[in-house]
This record gives C-alpha cells, sequence and structure tokens, in this order.
C-alpha cells in the first residue's frame, strides 16, 4: 500500500544497516509484516505495540493517534508535564506575552489615534506572567487528564534509556525504576537550548528563551544574541513593555529562511518599532557584572571590537537535539555531527523497531512539523503508510506584524534554476487592512512560470500567521494561481489581499 504523497528525500538520509521489514519505492512508503494487535493491558508476557519516549507535540500526538489506531500504547516523559518544550517553555508561553504586550504596546501607544481615551496605563508585569502560566497549566493539564485518559495512552513520568531496541528503563520521577517492552519505540525527545560557548547562561541576566519568559521586570536595555525567530519574537515582548532592544547577528540578515524582500521589509518595520540591528556581527564574549552584563563584539570578518552594555542578554541562537540521557549507543542507533539521529524515509533509525521524529531528526524544529511525523510514524507502524509533505510546512513569526511562509523562496528558486513569475499586493491596497489601520507588508506568490503552480507565498502583515493555511492547502492539492484567484474571498477581508496576489502572479490584480 502506497503513500498518496512522498516524503521529501533532501530531508532524510538512508539508513547503513535498514531494516529489512521496510523498503522504499521511488520514494514512496511501503511496509510489510505490519504487526496487528488489539489493545490491552501491558504485561510481562504482553509488550505494548508502541511505546513513546517524549511528551512533546510529536511524541503525545504520536501516543494518541496509536491508542486511536488500537495499538497498545505508552508515552514516557521525564519533565513531569506533557507539551514539551512548546507548551511548557516554548510556543505557548511566548505567544501568550506576544499577546499580551501587544495590547498594552497598542493601548499605550495606538489607541488615542483611533478615537479612544483612556486613563493612565500602568504595567501589571506579575500578572500578566501570571496569565501565561494559567495557559500553560491548562493545554498541559488537559492532555494528561483528558485526551490520555479518553484515548487510553499510559502515562508514564520519569526518565527513559534503551535497554535494547525493544526494552526502556525508566527512572521514576517519584523514586525507583521500571523496565517496559515494546514491540515498537519512537523517540520524540525533542530540541533544547543550544548554548553559546563560553557565555555561561544563569537565566537572570544572561537568559536562554526559557529565562526570557519571566524576568522579574522590564530590562532597560536588552541585547539579542540571534536574529532568528525566538530572538525576534521575545525581543518584540520586551520591547513593547518598554526594553530598548538591540539584535546583535552574525549574518547579513534577520529571520534566516524568509525570502530576502520579506526579511528586508521586516527587518524596516522593527526597526521602526525602536528596534536595533547590528548585522554581519559576531558575539566574541559576554560577562556579567552585578546587575549589568557586558558583551563584547565585532565585525564578522574583522573590525574594531565594541562593547555593549545590557540590563539582560538573551542568547537565542538556536536548538540542538536532546539524546544524551537515551543510552542511543548500546542499540547502535547512528547519529550525523550535528548530533541529529538519522532515519529513512519510514521513521526508522539504524536500530530495528525504533523510529524517530521531531527536532531530534532532521527537517525544521516546528511543533507542526513534529505532529504530522508522529501521526505518519504511527500509521506506518499500524497500516504500512503514512504522508507527511516536506514542501508544505508553514513557518510563522508571531511578531506584529506577523511574518509567514510555506514552500520556496526566491533565493532557492534561483539556486535551483527554476523558471518562475511573482505575484505581489500590498496590505495597503486592501480595504480591510486600510479600514483597521493596520497596513503594513505584503502577500507575495512564487508560481511555476508554465503551469502557474504555487511553489511558494510569503506573507507579512496583519493576520498573516492563519492566512497561510490557504497557501498550504492550495500547495497540498497543487492548485495553480488562478484557482486562488477565481476563487470566492469575501468582502472586505484580509484574505483579499491574497486572493490578488495570486491573481497578480499570472495575470493583473484589481486594486493596485
Amino acid at each position: 500500500m502506497l503513500s498518496r504523497t512522498p516524503f521529501s528525500p533532501n530531508l532524510l538520509r538512508p539508513l547503513s544497516n535498514p531494516s529489512s521489514s521496510y523498503v522504499a519505492s521511488r520514494g514512496l512508503l511501503r511496509c510489510v509484516n505490519v504487526p496487528s494487535n488489539r489493545r490491552g493491558l501491558a504485561s510481562a508476557t504482553e509488550p505494548y505495540d508502541v511505546v513513546v519516549i517524549g511528551g512533546g507535540p510529536g511524541g503525545y500526538v504520536a501516543a494518541i493517534k496509536a491508542a486511536q489506531l488500537g495499538l497498545k500504547t505508552a508515552c514516557i516523559e521525564k519533565r513531569g508535564a506533557l507539551g514539551g518544550t512548546c507548551l511548557n517553555v516554548g510556543c505557548i508561553p511566548s505567544k501568550s506575552l506576544l499577546n499580551n504586550s501587544h495590547i498594552y504596546h497598542q493601548t499605550t501607544h495606538d489607541l488615542a489615534a483611533r478615537g479612544i481615551d483612556v486613563g493612565e496605563v500602568k504595567l501589571n508585569l506579575p500578572k500578566m506572567l501570571a496569565a501565561k502560566n494559567a495557559s500553560v497549566k491548562a493545554l498541559t493539564g488537559g492532555i494528561e487528564g483528558f485526551l490520555f485518559k479518553k484515548n487510553g495512552v499510559d502515562y508514564i513520568k520519569g526518565e527513559a534509556s534503551f535497554a535494547s531496541p525493544t526494552q526502556v528503563n525508566v527512572k521514576l520521577t517519584e523514586g525507583g525504576e521500571t523496565q517496559v517492552e515494546a514491540k515498537n519505540v519512537i523517540i520524540a525527545t525533542g530540541s533544547e537550548v543550544t548554548p553559546f560557548p563560553g557565555i555561561t547562561i544563569d537565566e537572570e541576566r544572561i537568559v536562554s528563551s526559557t529565562g526570557a519568559l519571566d524576568l522579574k521586570e522590564v530590562p532597560k536595555k536588552m541585547v539579542v544574541i540571534g536574529g532568528g525567530i525566538i530572538g525576534l519574537e521575545l525581543g518584540s515582548v520586551w520591547s513593547r513593555l518598554g526594553a530598548e532592544v538591540t539584535v546583535v547577528e552574525y549574518l547579513g540578515a534577520v529571520g534566516a529562511g524568509m525570502d530576502a524582500e520579506v526579511g528586508k521589509q521586516f527587518q524596516k518595520i522593527l526597526q521602526k518599532q525602536g528596534f536595533k540591528f547590528k548585522l554581519n556581527t559576531k558575539v566574541i564574549s559576554a560577562e556579567r557584572n552585578g546587575d549589568t552584563v557586558s558583551l563584547k563584539v565585532d565585525a564578522a570578518k574583522g573590525g574594531k571590537e565594541e562593547t555593549l552594555e545590557a540590563d539582560v542578554v538573551l542568547v537565542a541562537i538556536g536548538r540542538r537535539p536532546v539524546t544524551a540521557s537515551l543510552g542511543l549507543d548500546k542499540i547502535g542507533v547512528e547519529m550525523d555531527n550535528r548530533g541529529r539521529i538519522i532515519i529513512d524515509d519510514q521513521f526508522n533509525t539504524s536500530a530495528k523497531g525504533v523510529k524517530c521524529i521531531g527536532d531530534v531528526t532532521f527537517g525544521p524544529m516546528l511543533a507542526h512539523k513534529a505532529e504530522e511525523e508522529g501521526i505518519a510514524a504511527v500509521e506506518i507502524i499500524k497500516h504500512g503508510h503514512g504522508h507527511v509533505n516536506y514542501d508544505a510546512i508553514p513557518s510563522v513569526v508571531y511578531t506584529h506584524p506577523e511574518v509567514a511562509w510555506v514552500g520556496k523562496n526566491e533565493e532557492e528558486l534561483k539556486a535551483a534554476g527554476i523558471k518562475y513569475k511573482v505575484g505581489n499586493f500590498p496590505f495597503a491596497a486592501n480595504s480591510r487592512a486600510k479600514t483597521n489601520q493596520d497596513a503594513g507588508g505584503f502577500v507575495k506568490f512564487l508560481v511555476e512560470k508554465d503551469t502557474d503552480q504555487v511553489l511558494g507565498c510569503h506573507i507579512i502583515g496583519p493576520n498573516a500567521g492563519e492566512m497561510i493555511a490557504s497557501a498550504v492547502l492550495a500547495m497540498e492539492y497543487k492548485a495553480s494561481a488562478e484557482d486562488i484567484a477565481r476563487t470566492c474571498h469575501a468582502h472586505p477581508t484580509l484574505s483579499e489581499a491574497f486572493k490578488e496576489a495570486a491573481m497578480a502572479s499570472y495575470d493583473k490584480a484589481i486594486h493596485v
């Protein structure tokens, strides 16, 4: 049985010793001799059908899907709360702060121009942080208290390590040890903050993304090391609340992975909001002196050394896979030189019966990518086929304006020698955006020259993170720009800019 869409081979590597139970045919997935067992209670003579190590978005979704498919399933998580980095110290708490800091900033800077007069506005930071924590608690608790129980997933709280490919030892959080046996194991241990060589993170003055979510006061000056999504989002939070934010980036542009045109516009907008940027700049050292931090930097290609002073320095140079305590060497799991677990196009590692998904292996470190892989991996175990379209995985930066994209950018198309056309439509020409007095940015389509098939979509502007879903759906079904342009969009809506950008890529937009 074949999958509807092949996995992208450029994100996955062949194993030196792949499992003989699985074969790949022309990039499509096929599985043979897959066990199909009823779900029941675990016992010494009846192992789990699936054990998932890690309770983040990829892991807990995989566990729920496995149970829904009738597989006896357990999920092992050491954090003590399900949801992984995303729900506990990543996506969810940061979006809470982004939303509420935007409301605060809009109240103090924007309402008067809209004819809304308010009295004295004060920031209650402890209450804002409490609202963030309440959101996290509700969502993480809902996985354990409702979703796992409803679907019959056994939740084991503890730290897992392999005794063999089918046996997993667990140091229980509440003390003691146990061992679980499984026919199939899925590694979904996620990622952690990448440390900066020579810089000690104390989560007080020199912080990671985790510490930046719980600052006790708004810093007067904040330096962000790294101009990627995490640094720009958290920098936006504290900038809106009153901090002077400077971003130090080694590369010559912000927002790694963004289309260059979008990235330049994004940087200009952030500068208008008060951000300062030092691009093509490398960090030499950071040293805490009491309540201040001295950061030494110079030009990436060599130049005059400079010292920056800050109340808080945020280290946001990326994330790395979490594998240290798993005992992968005991079962012969291969990894690359970046610490990522090597898998084939069915998520198999080099250890038979052990699969791997999410941040700990190849591809973008995104919660929704991990979720899709978790479902696909379990469907392969159960049915022999699964589906992930790596060419249609969206990325979103939840600043204001938002930035969202899916598919190829112009630089990638040029490098690949693909002939394409561009359609661009500004929100300044969109009636809803103008009415809302929120008309910065644009929608940009990249389409194949001869067929008008959508190859990429890039949006900077209001509601970009929600609007990008339409582009993802179009790419999943291999729609043309004309298909989108001939689909009726309600008026007045922001989505009309989406329609007109598609129209502009093969014909002419109407309202510009």
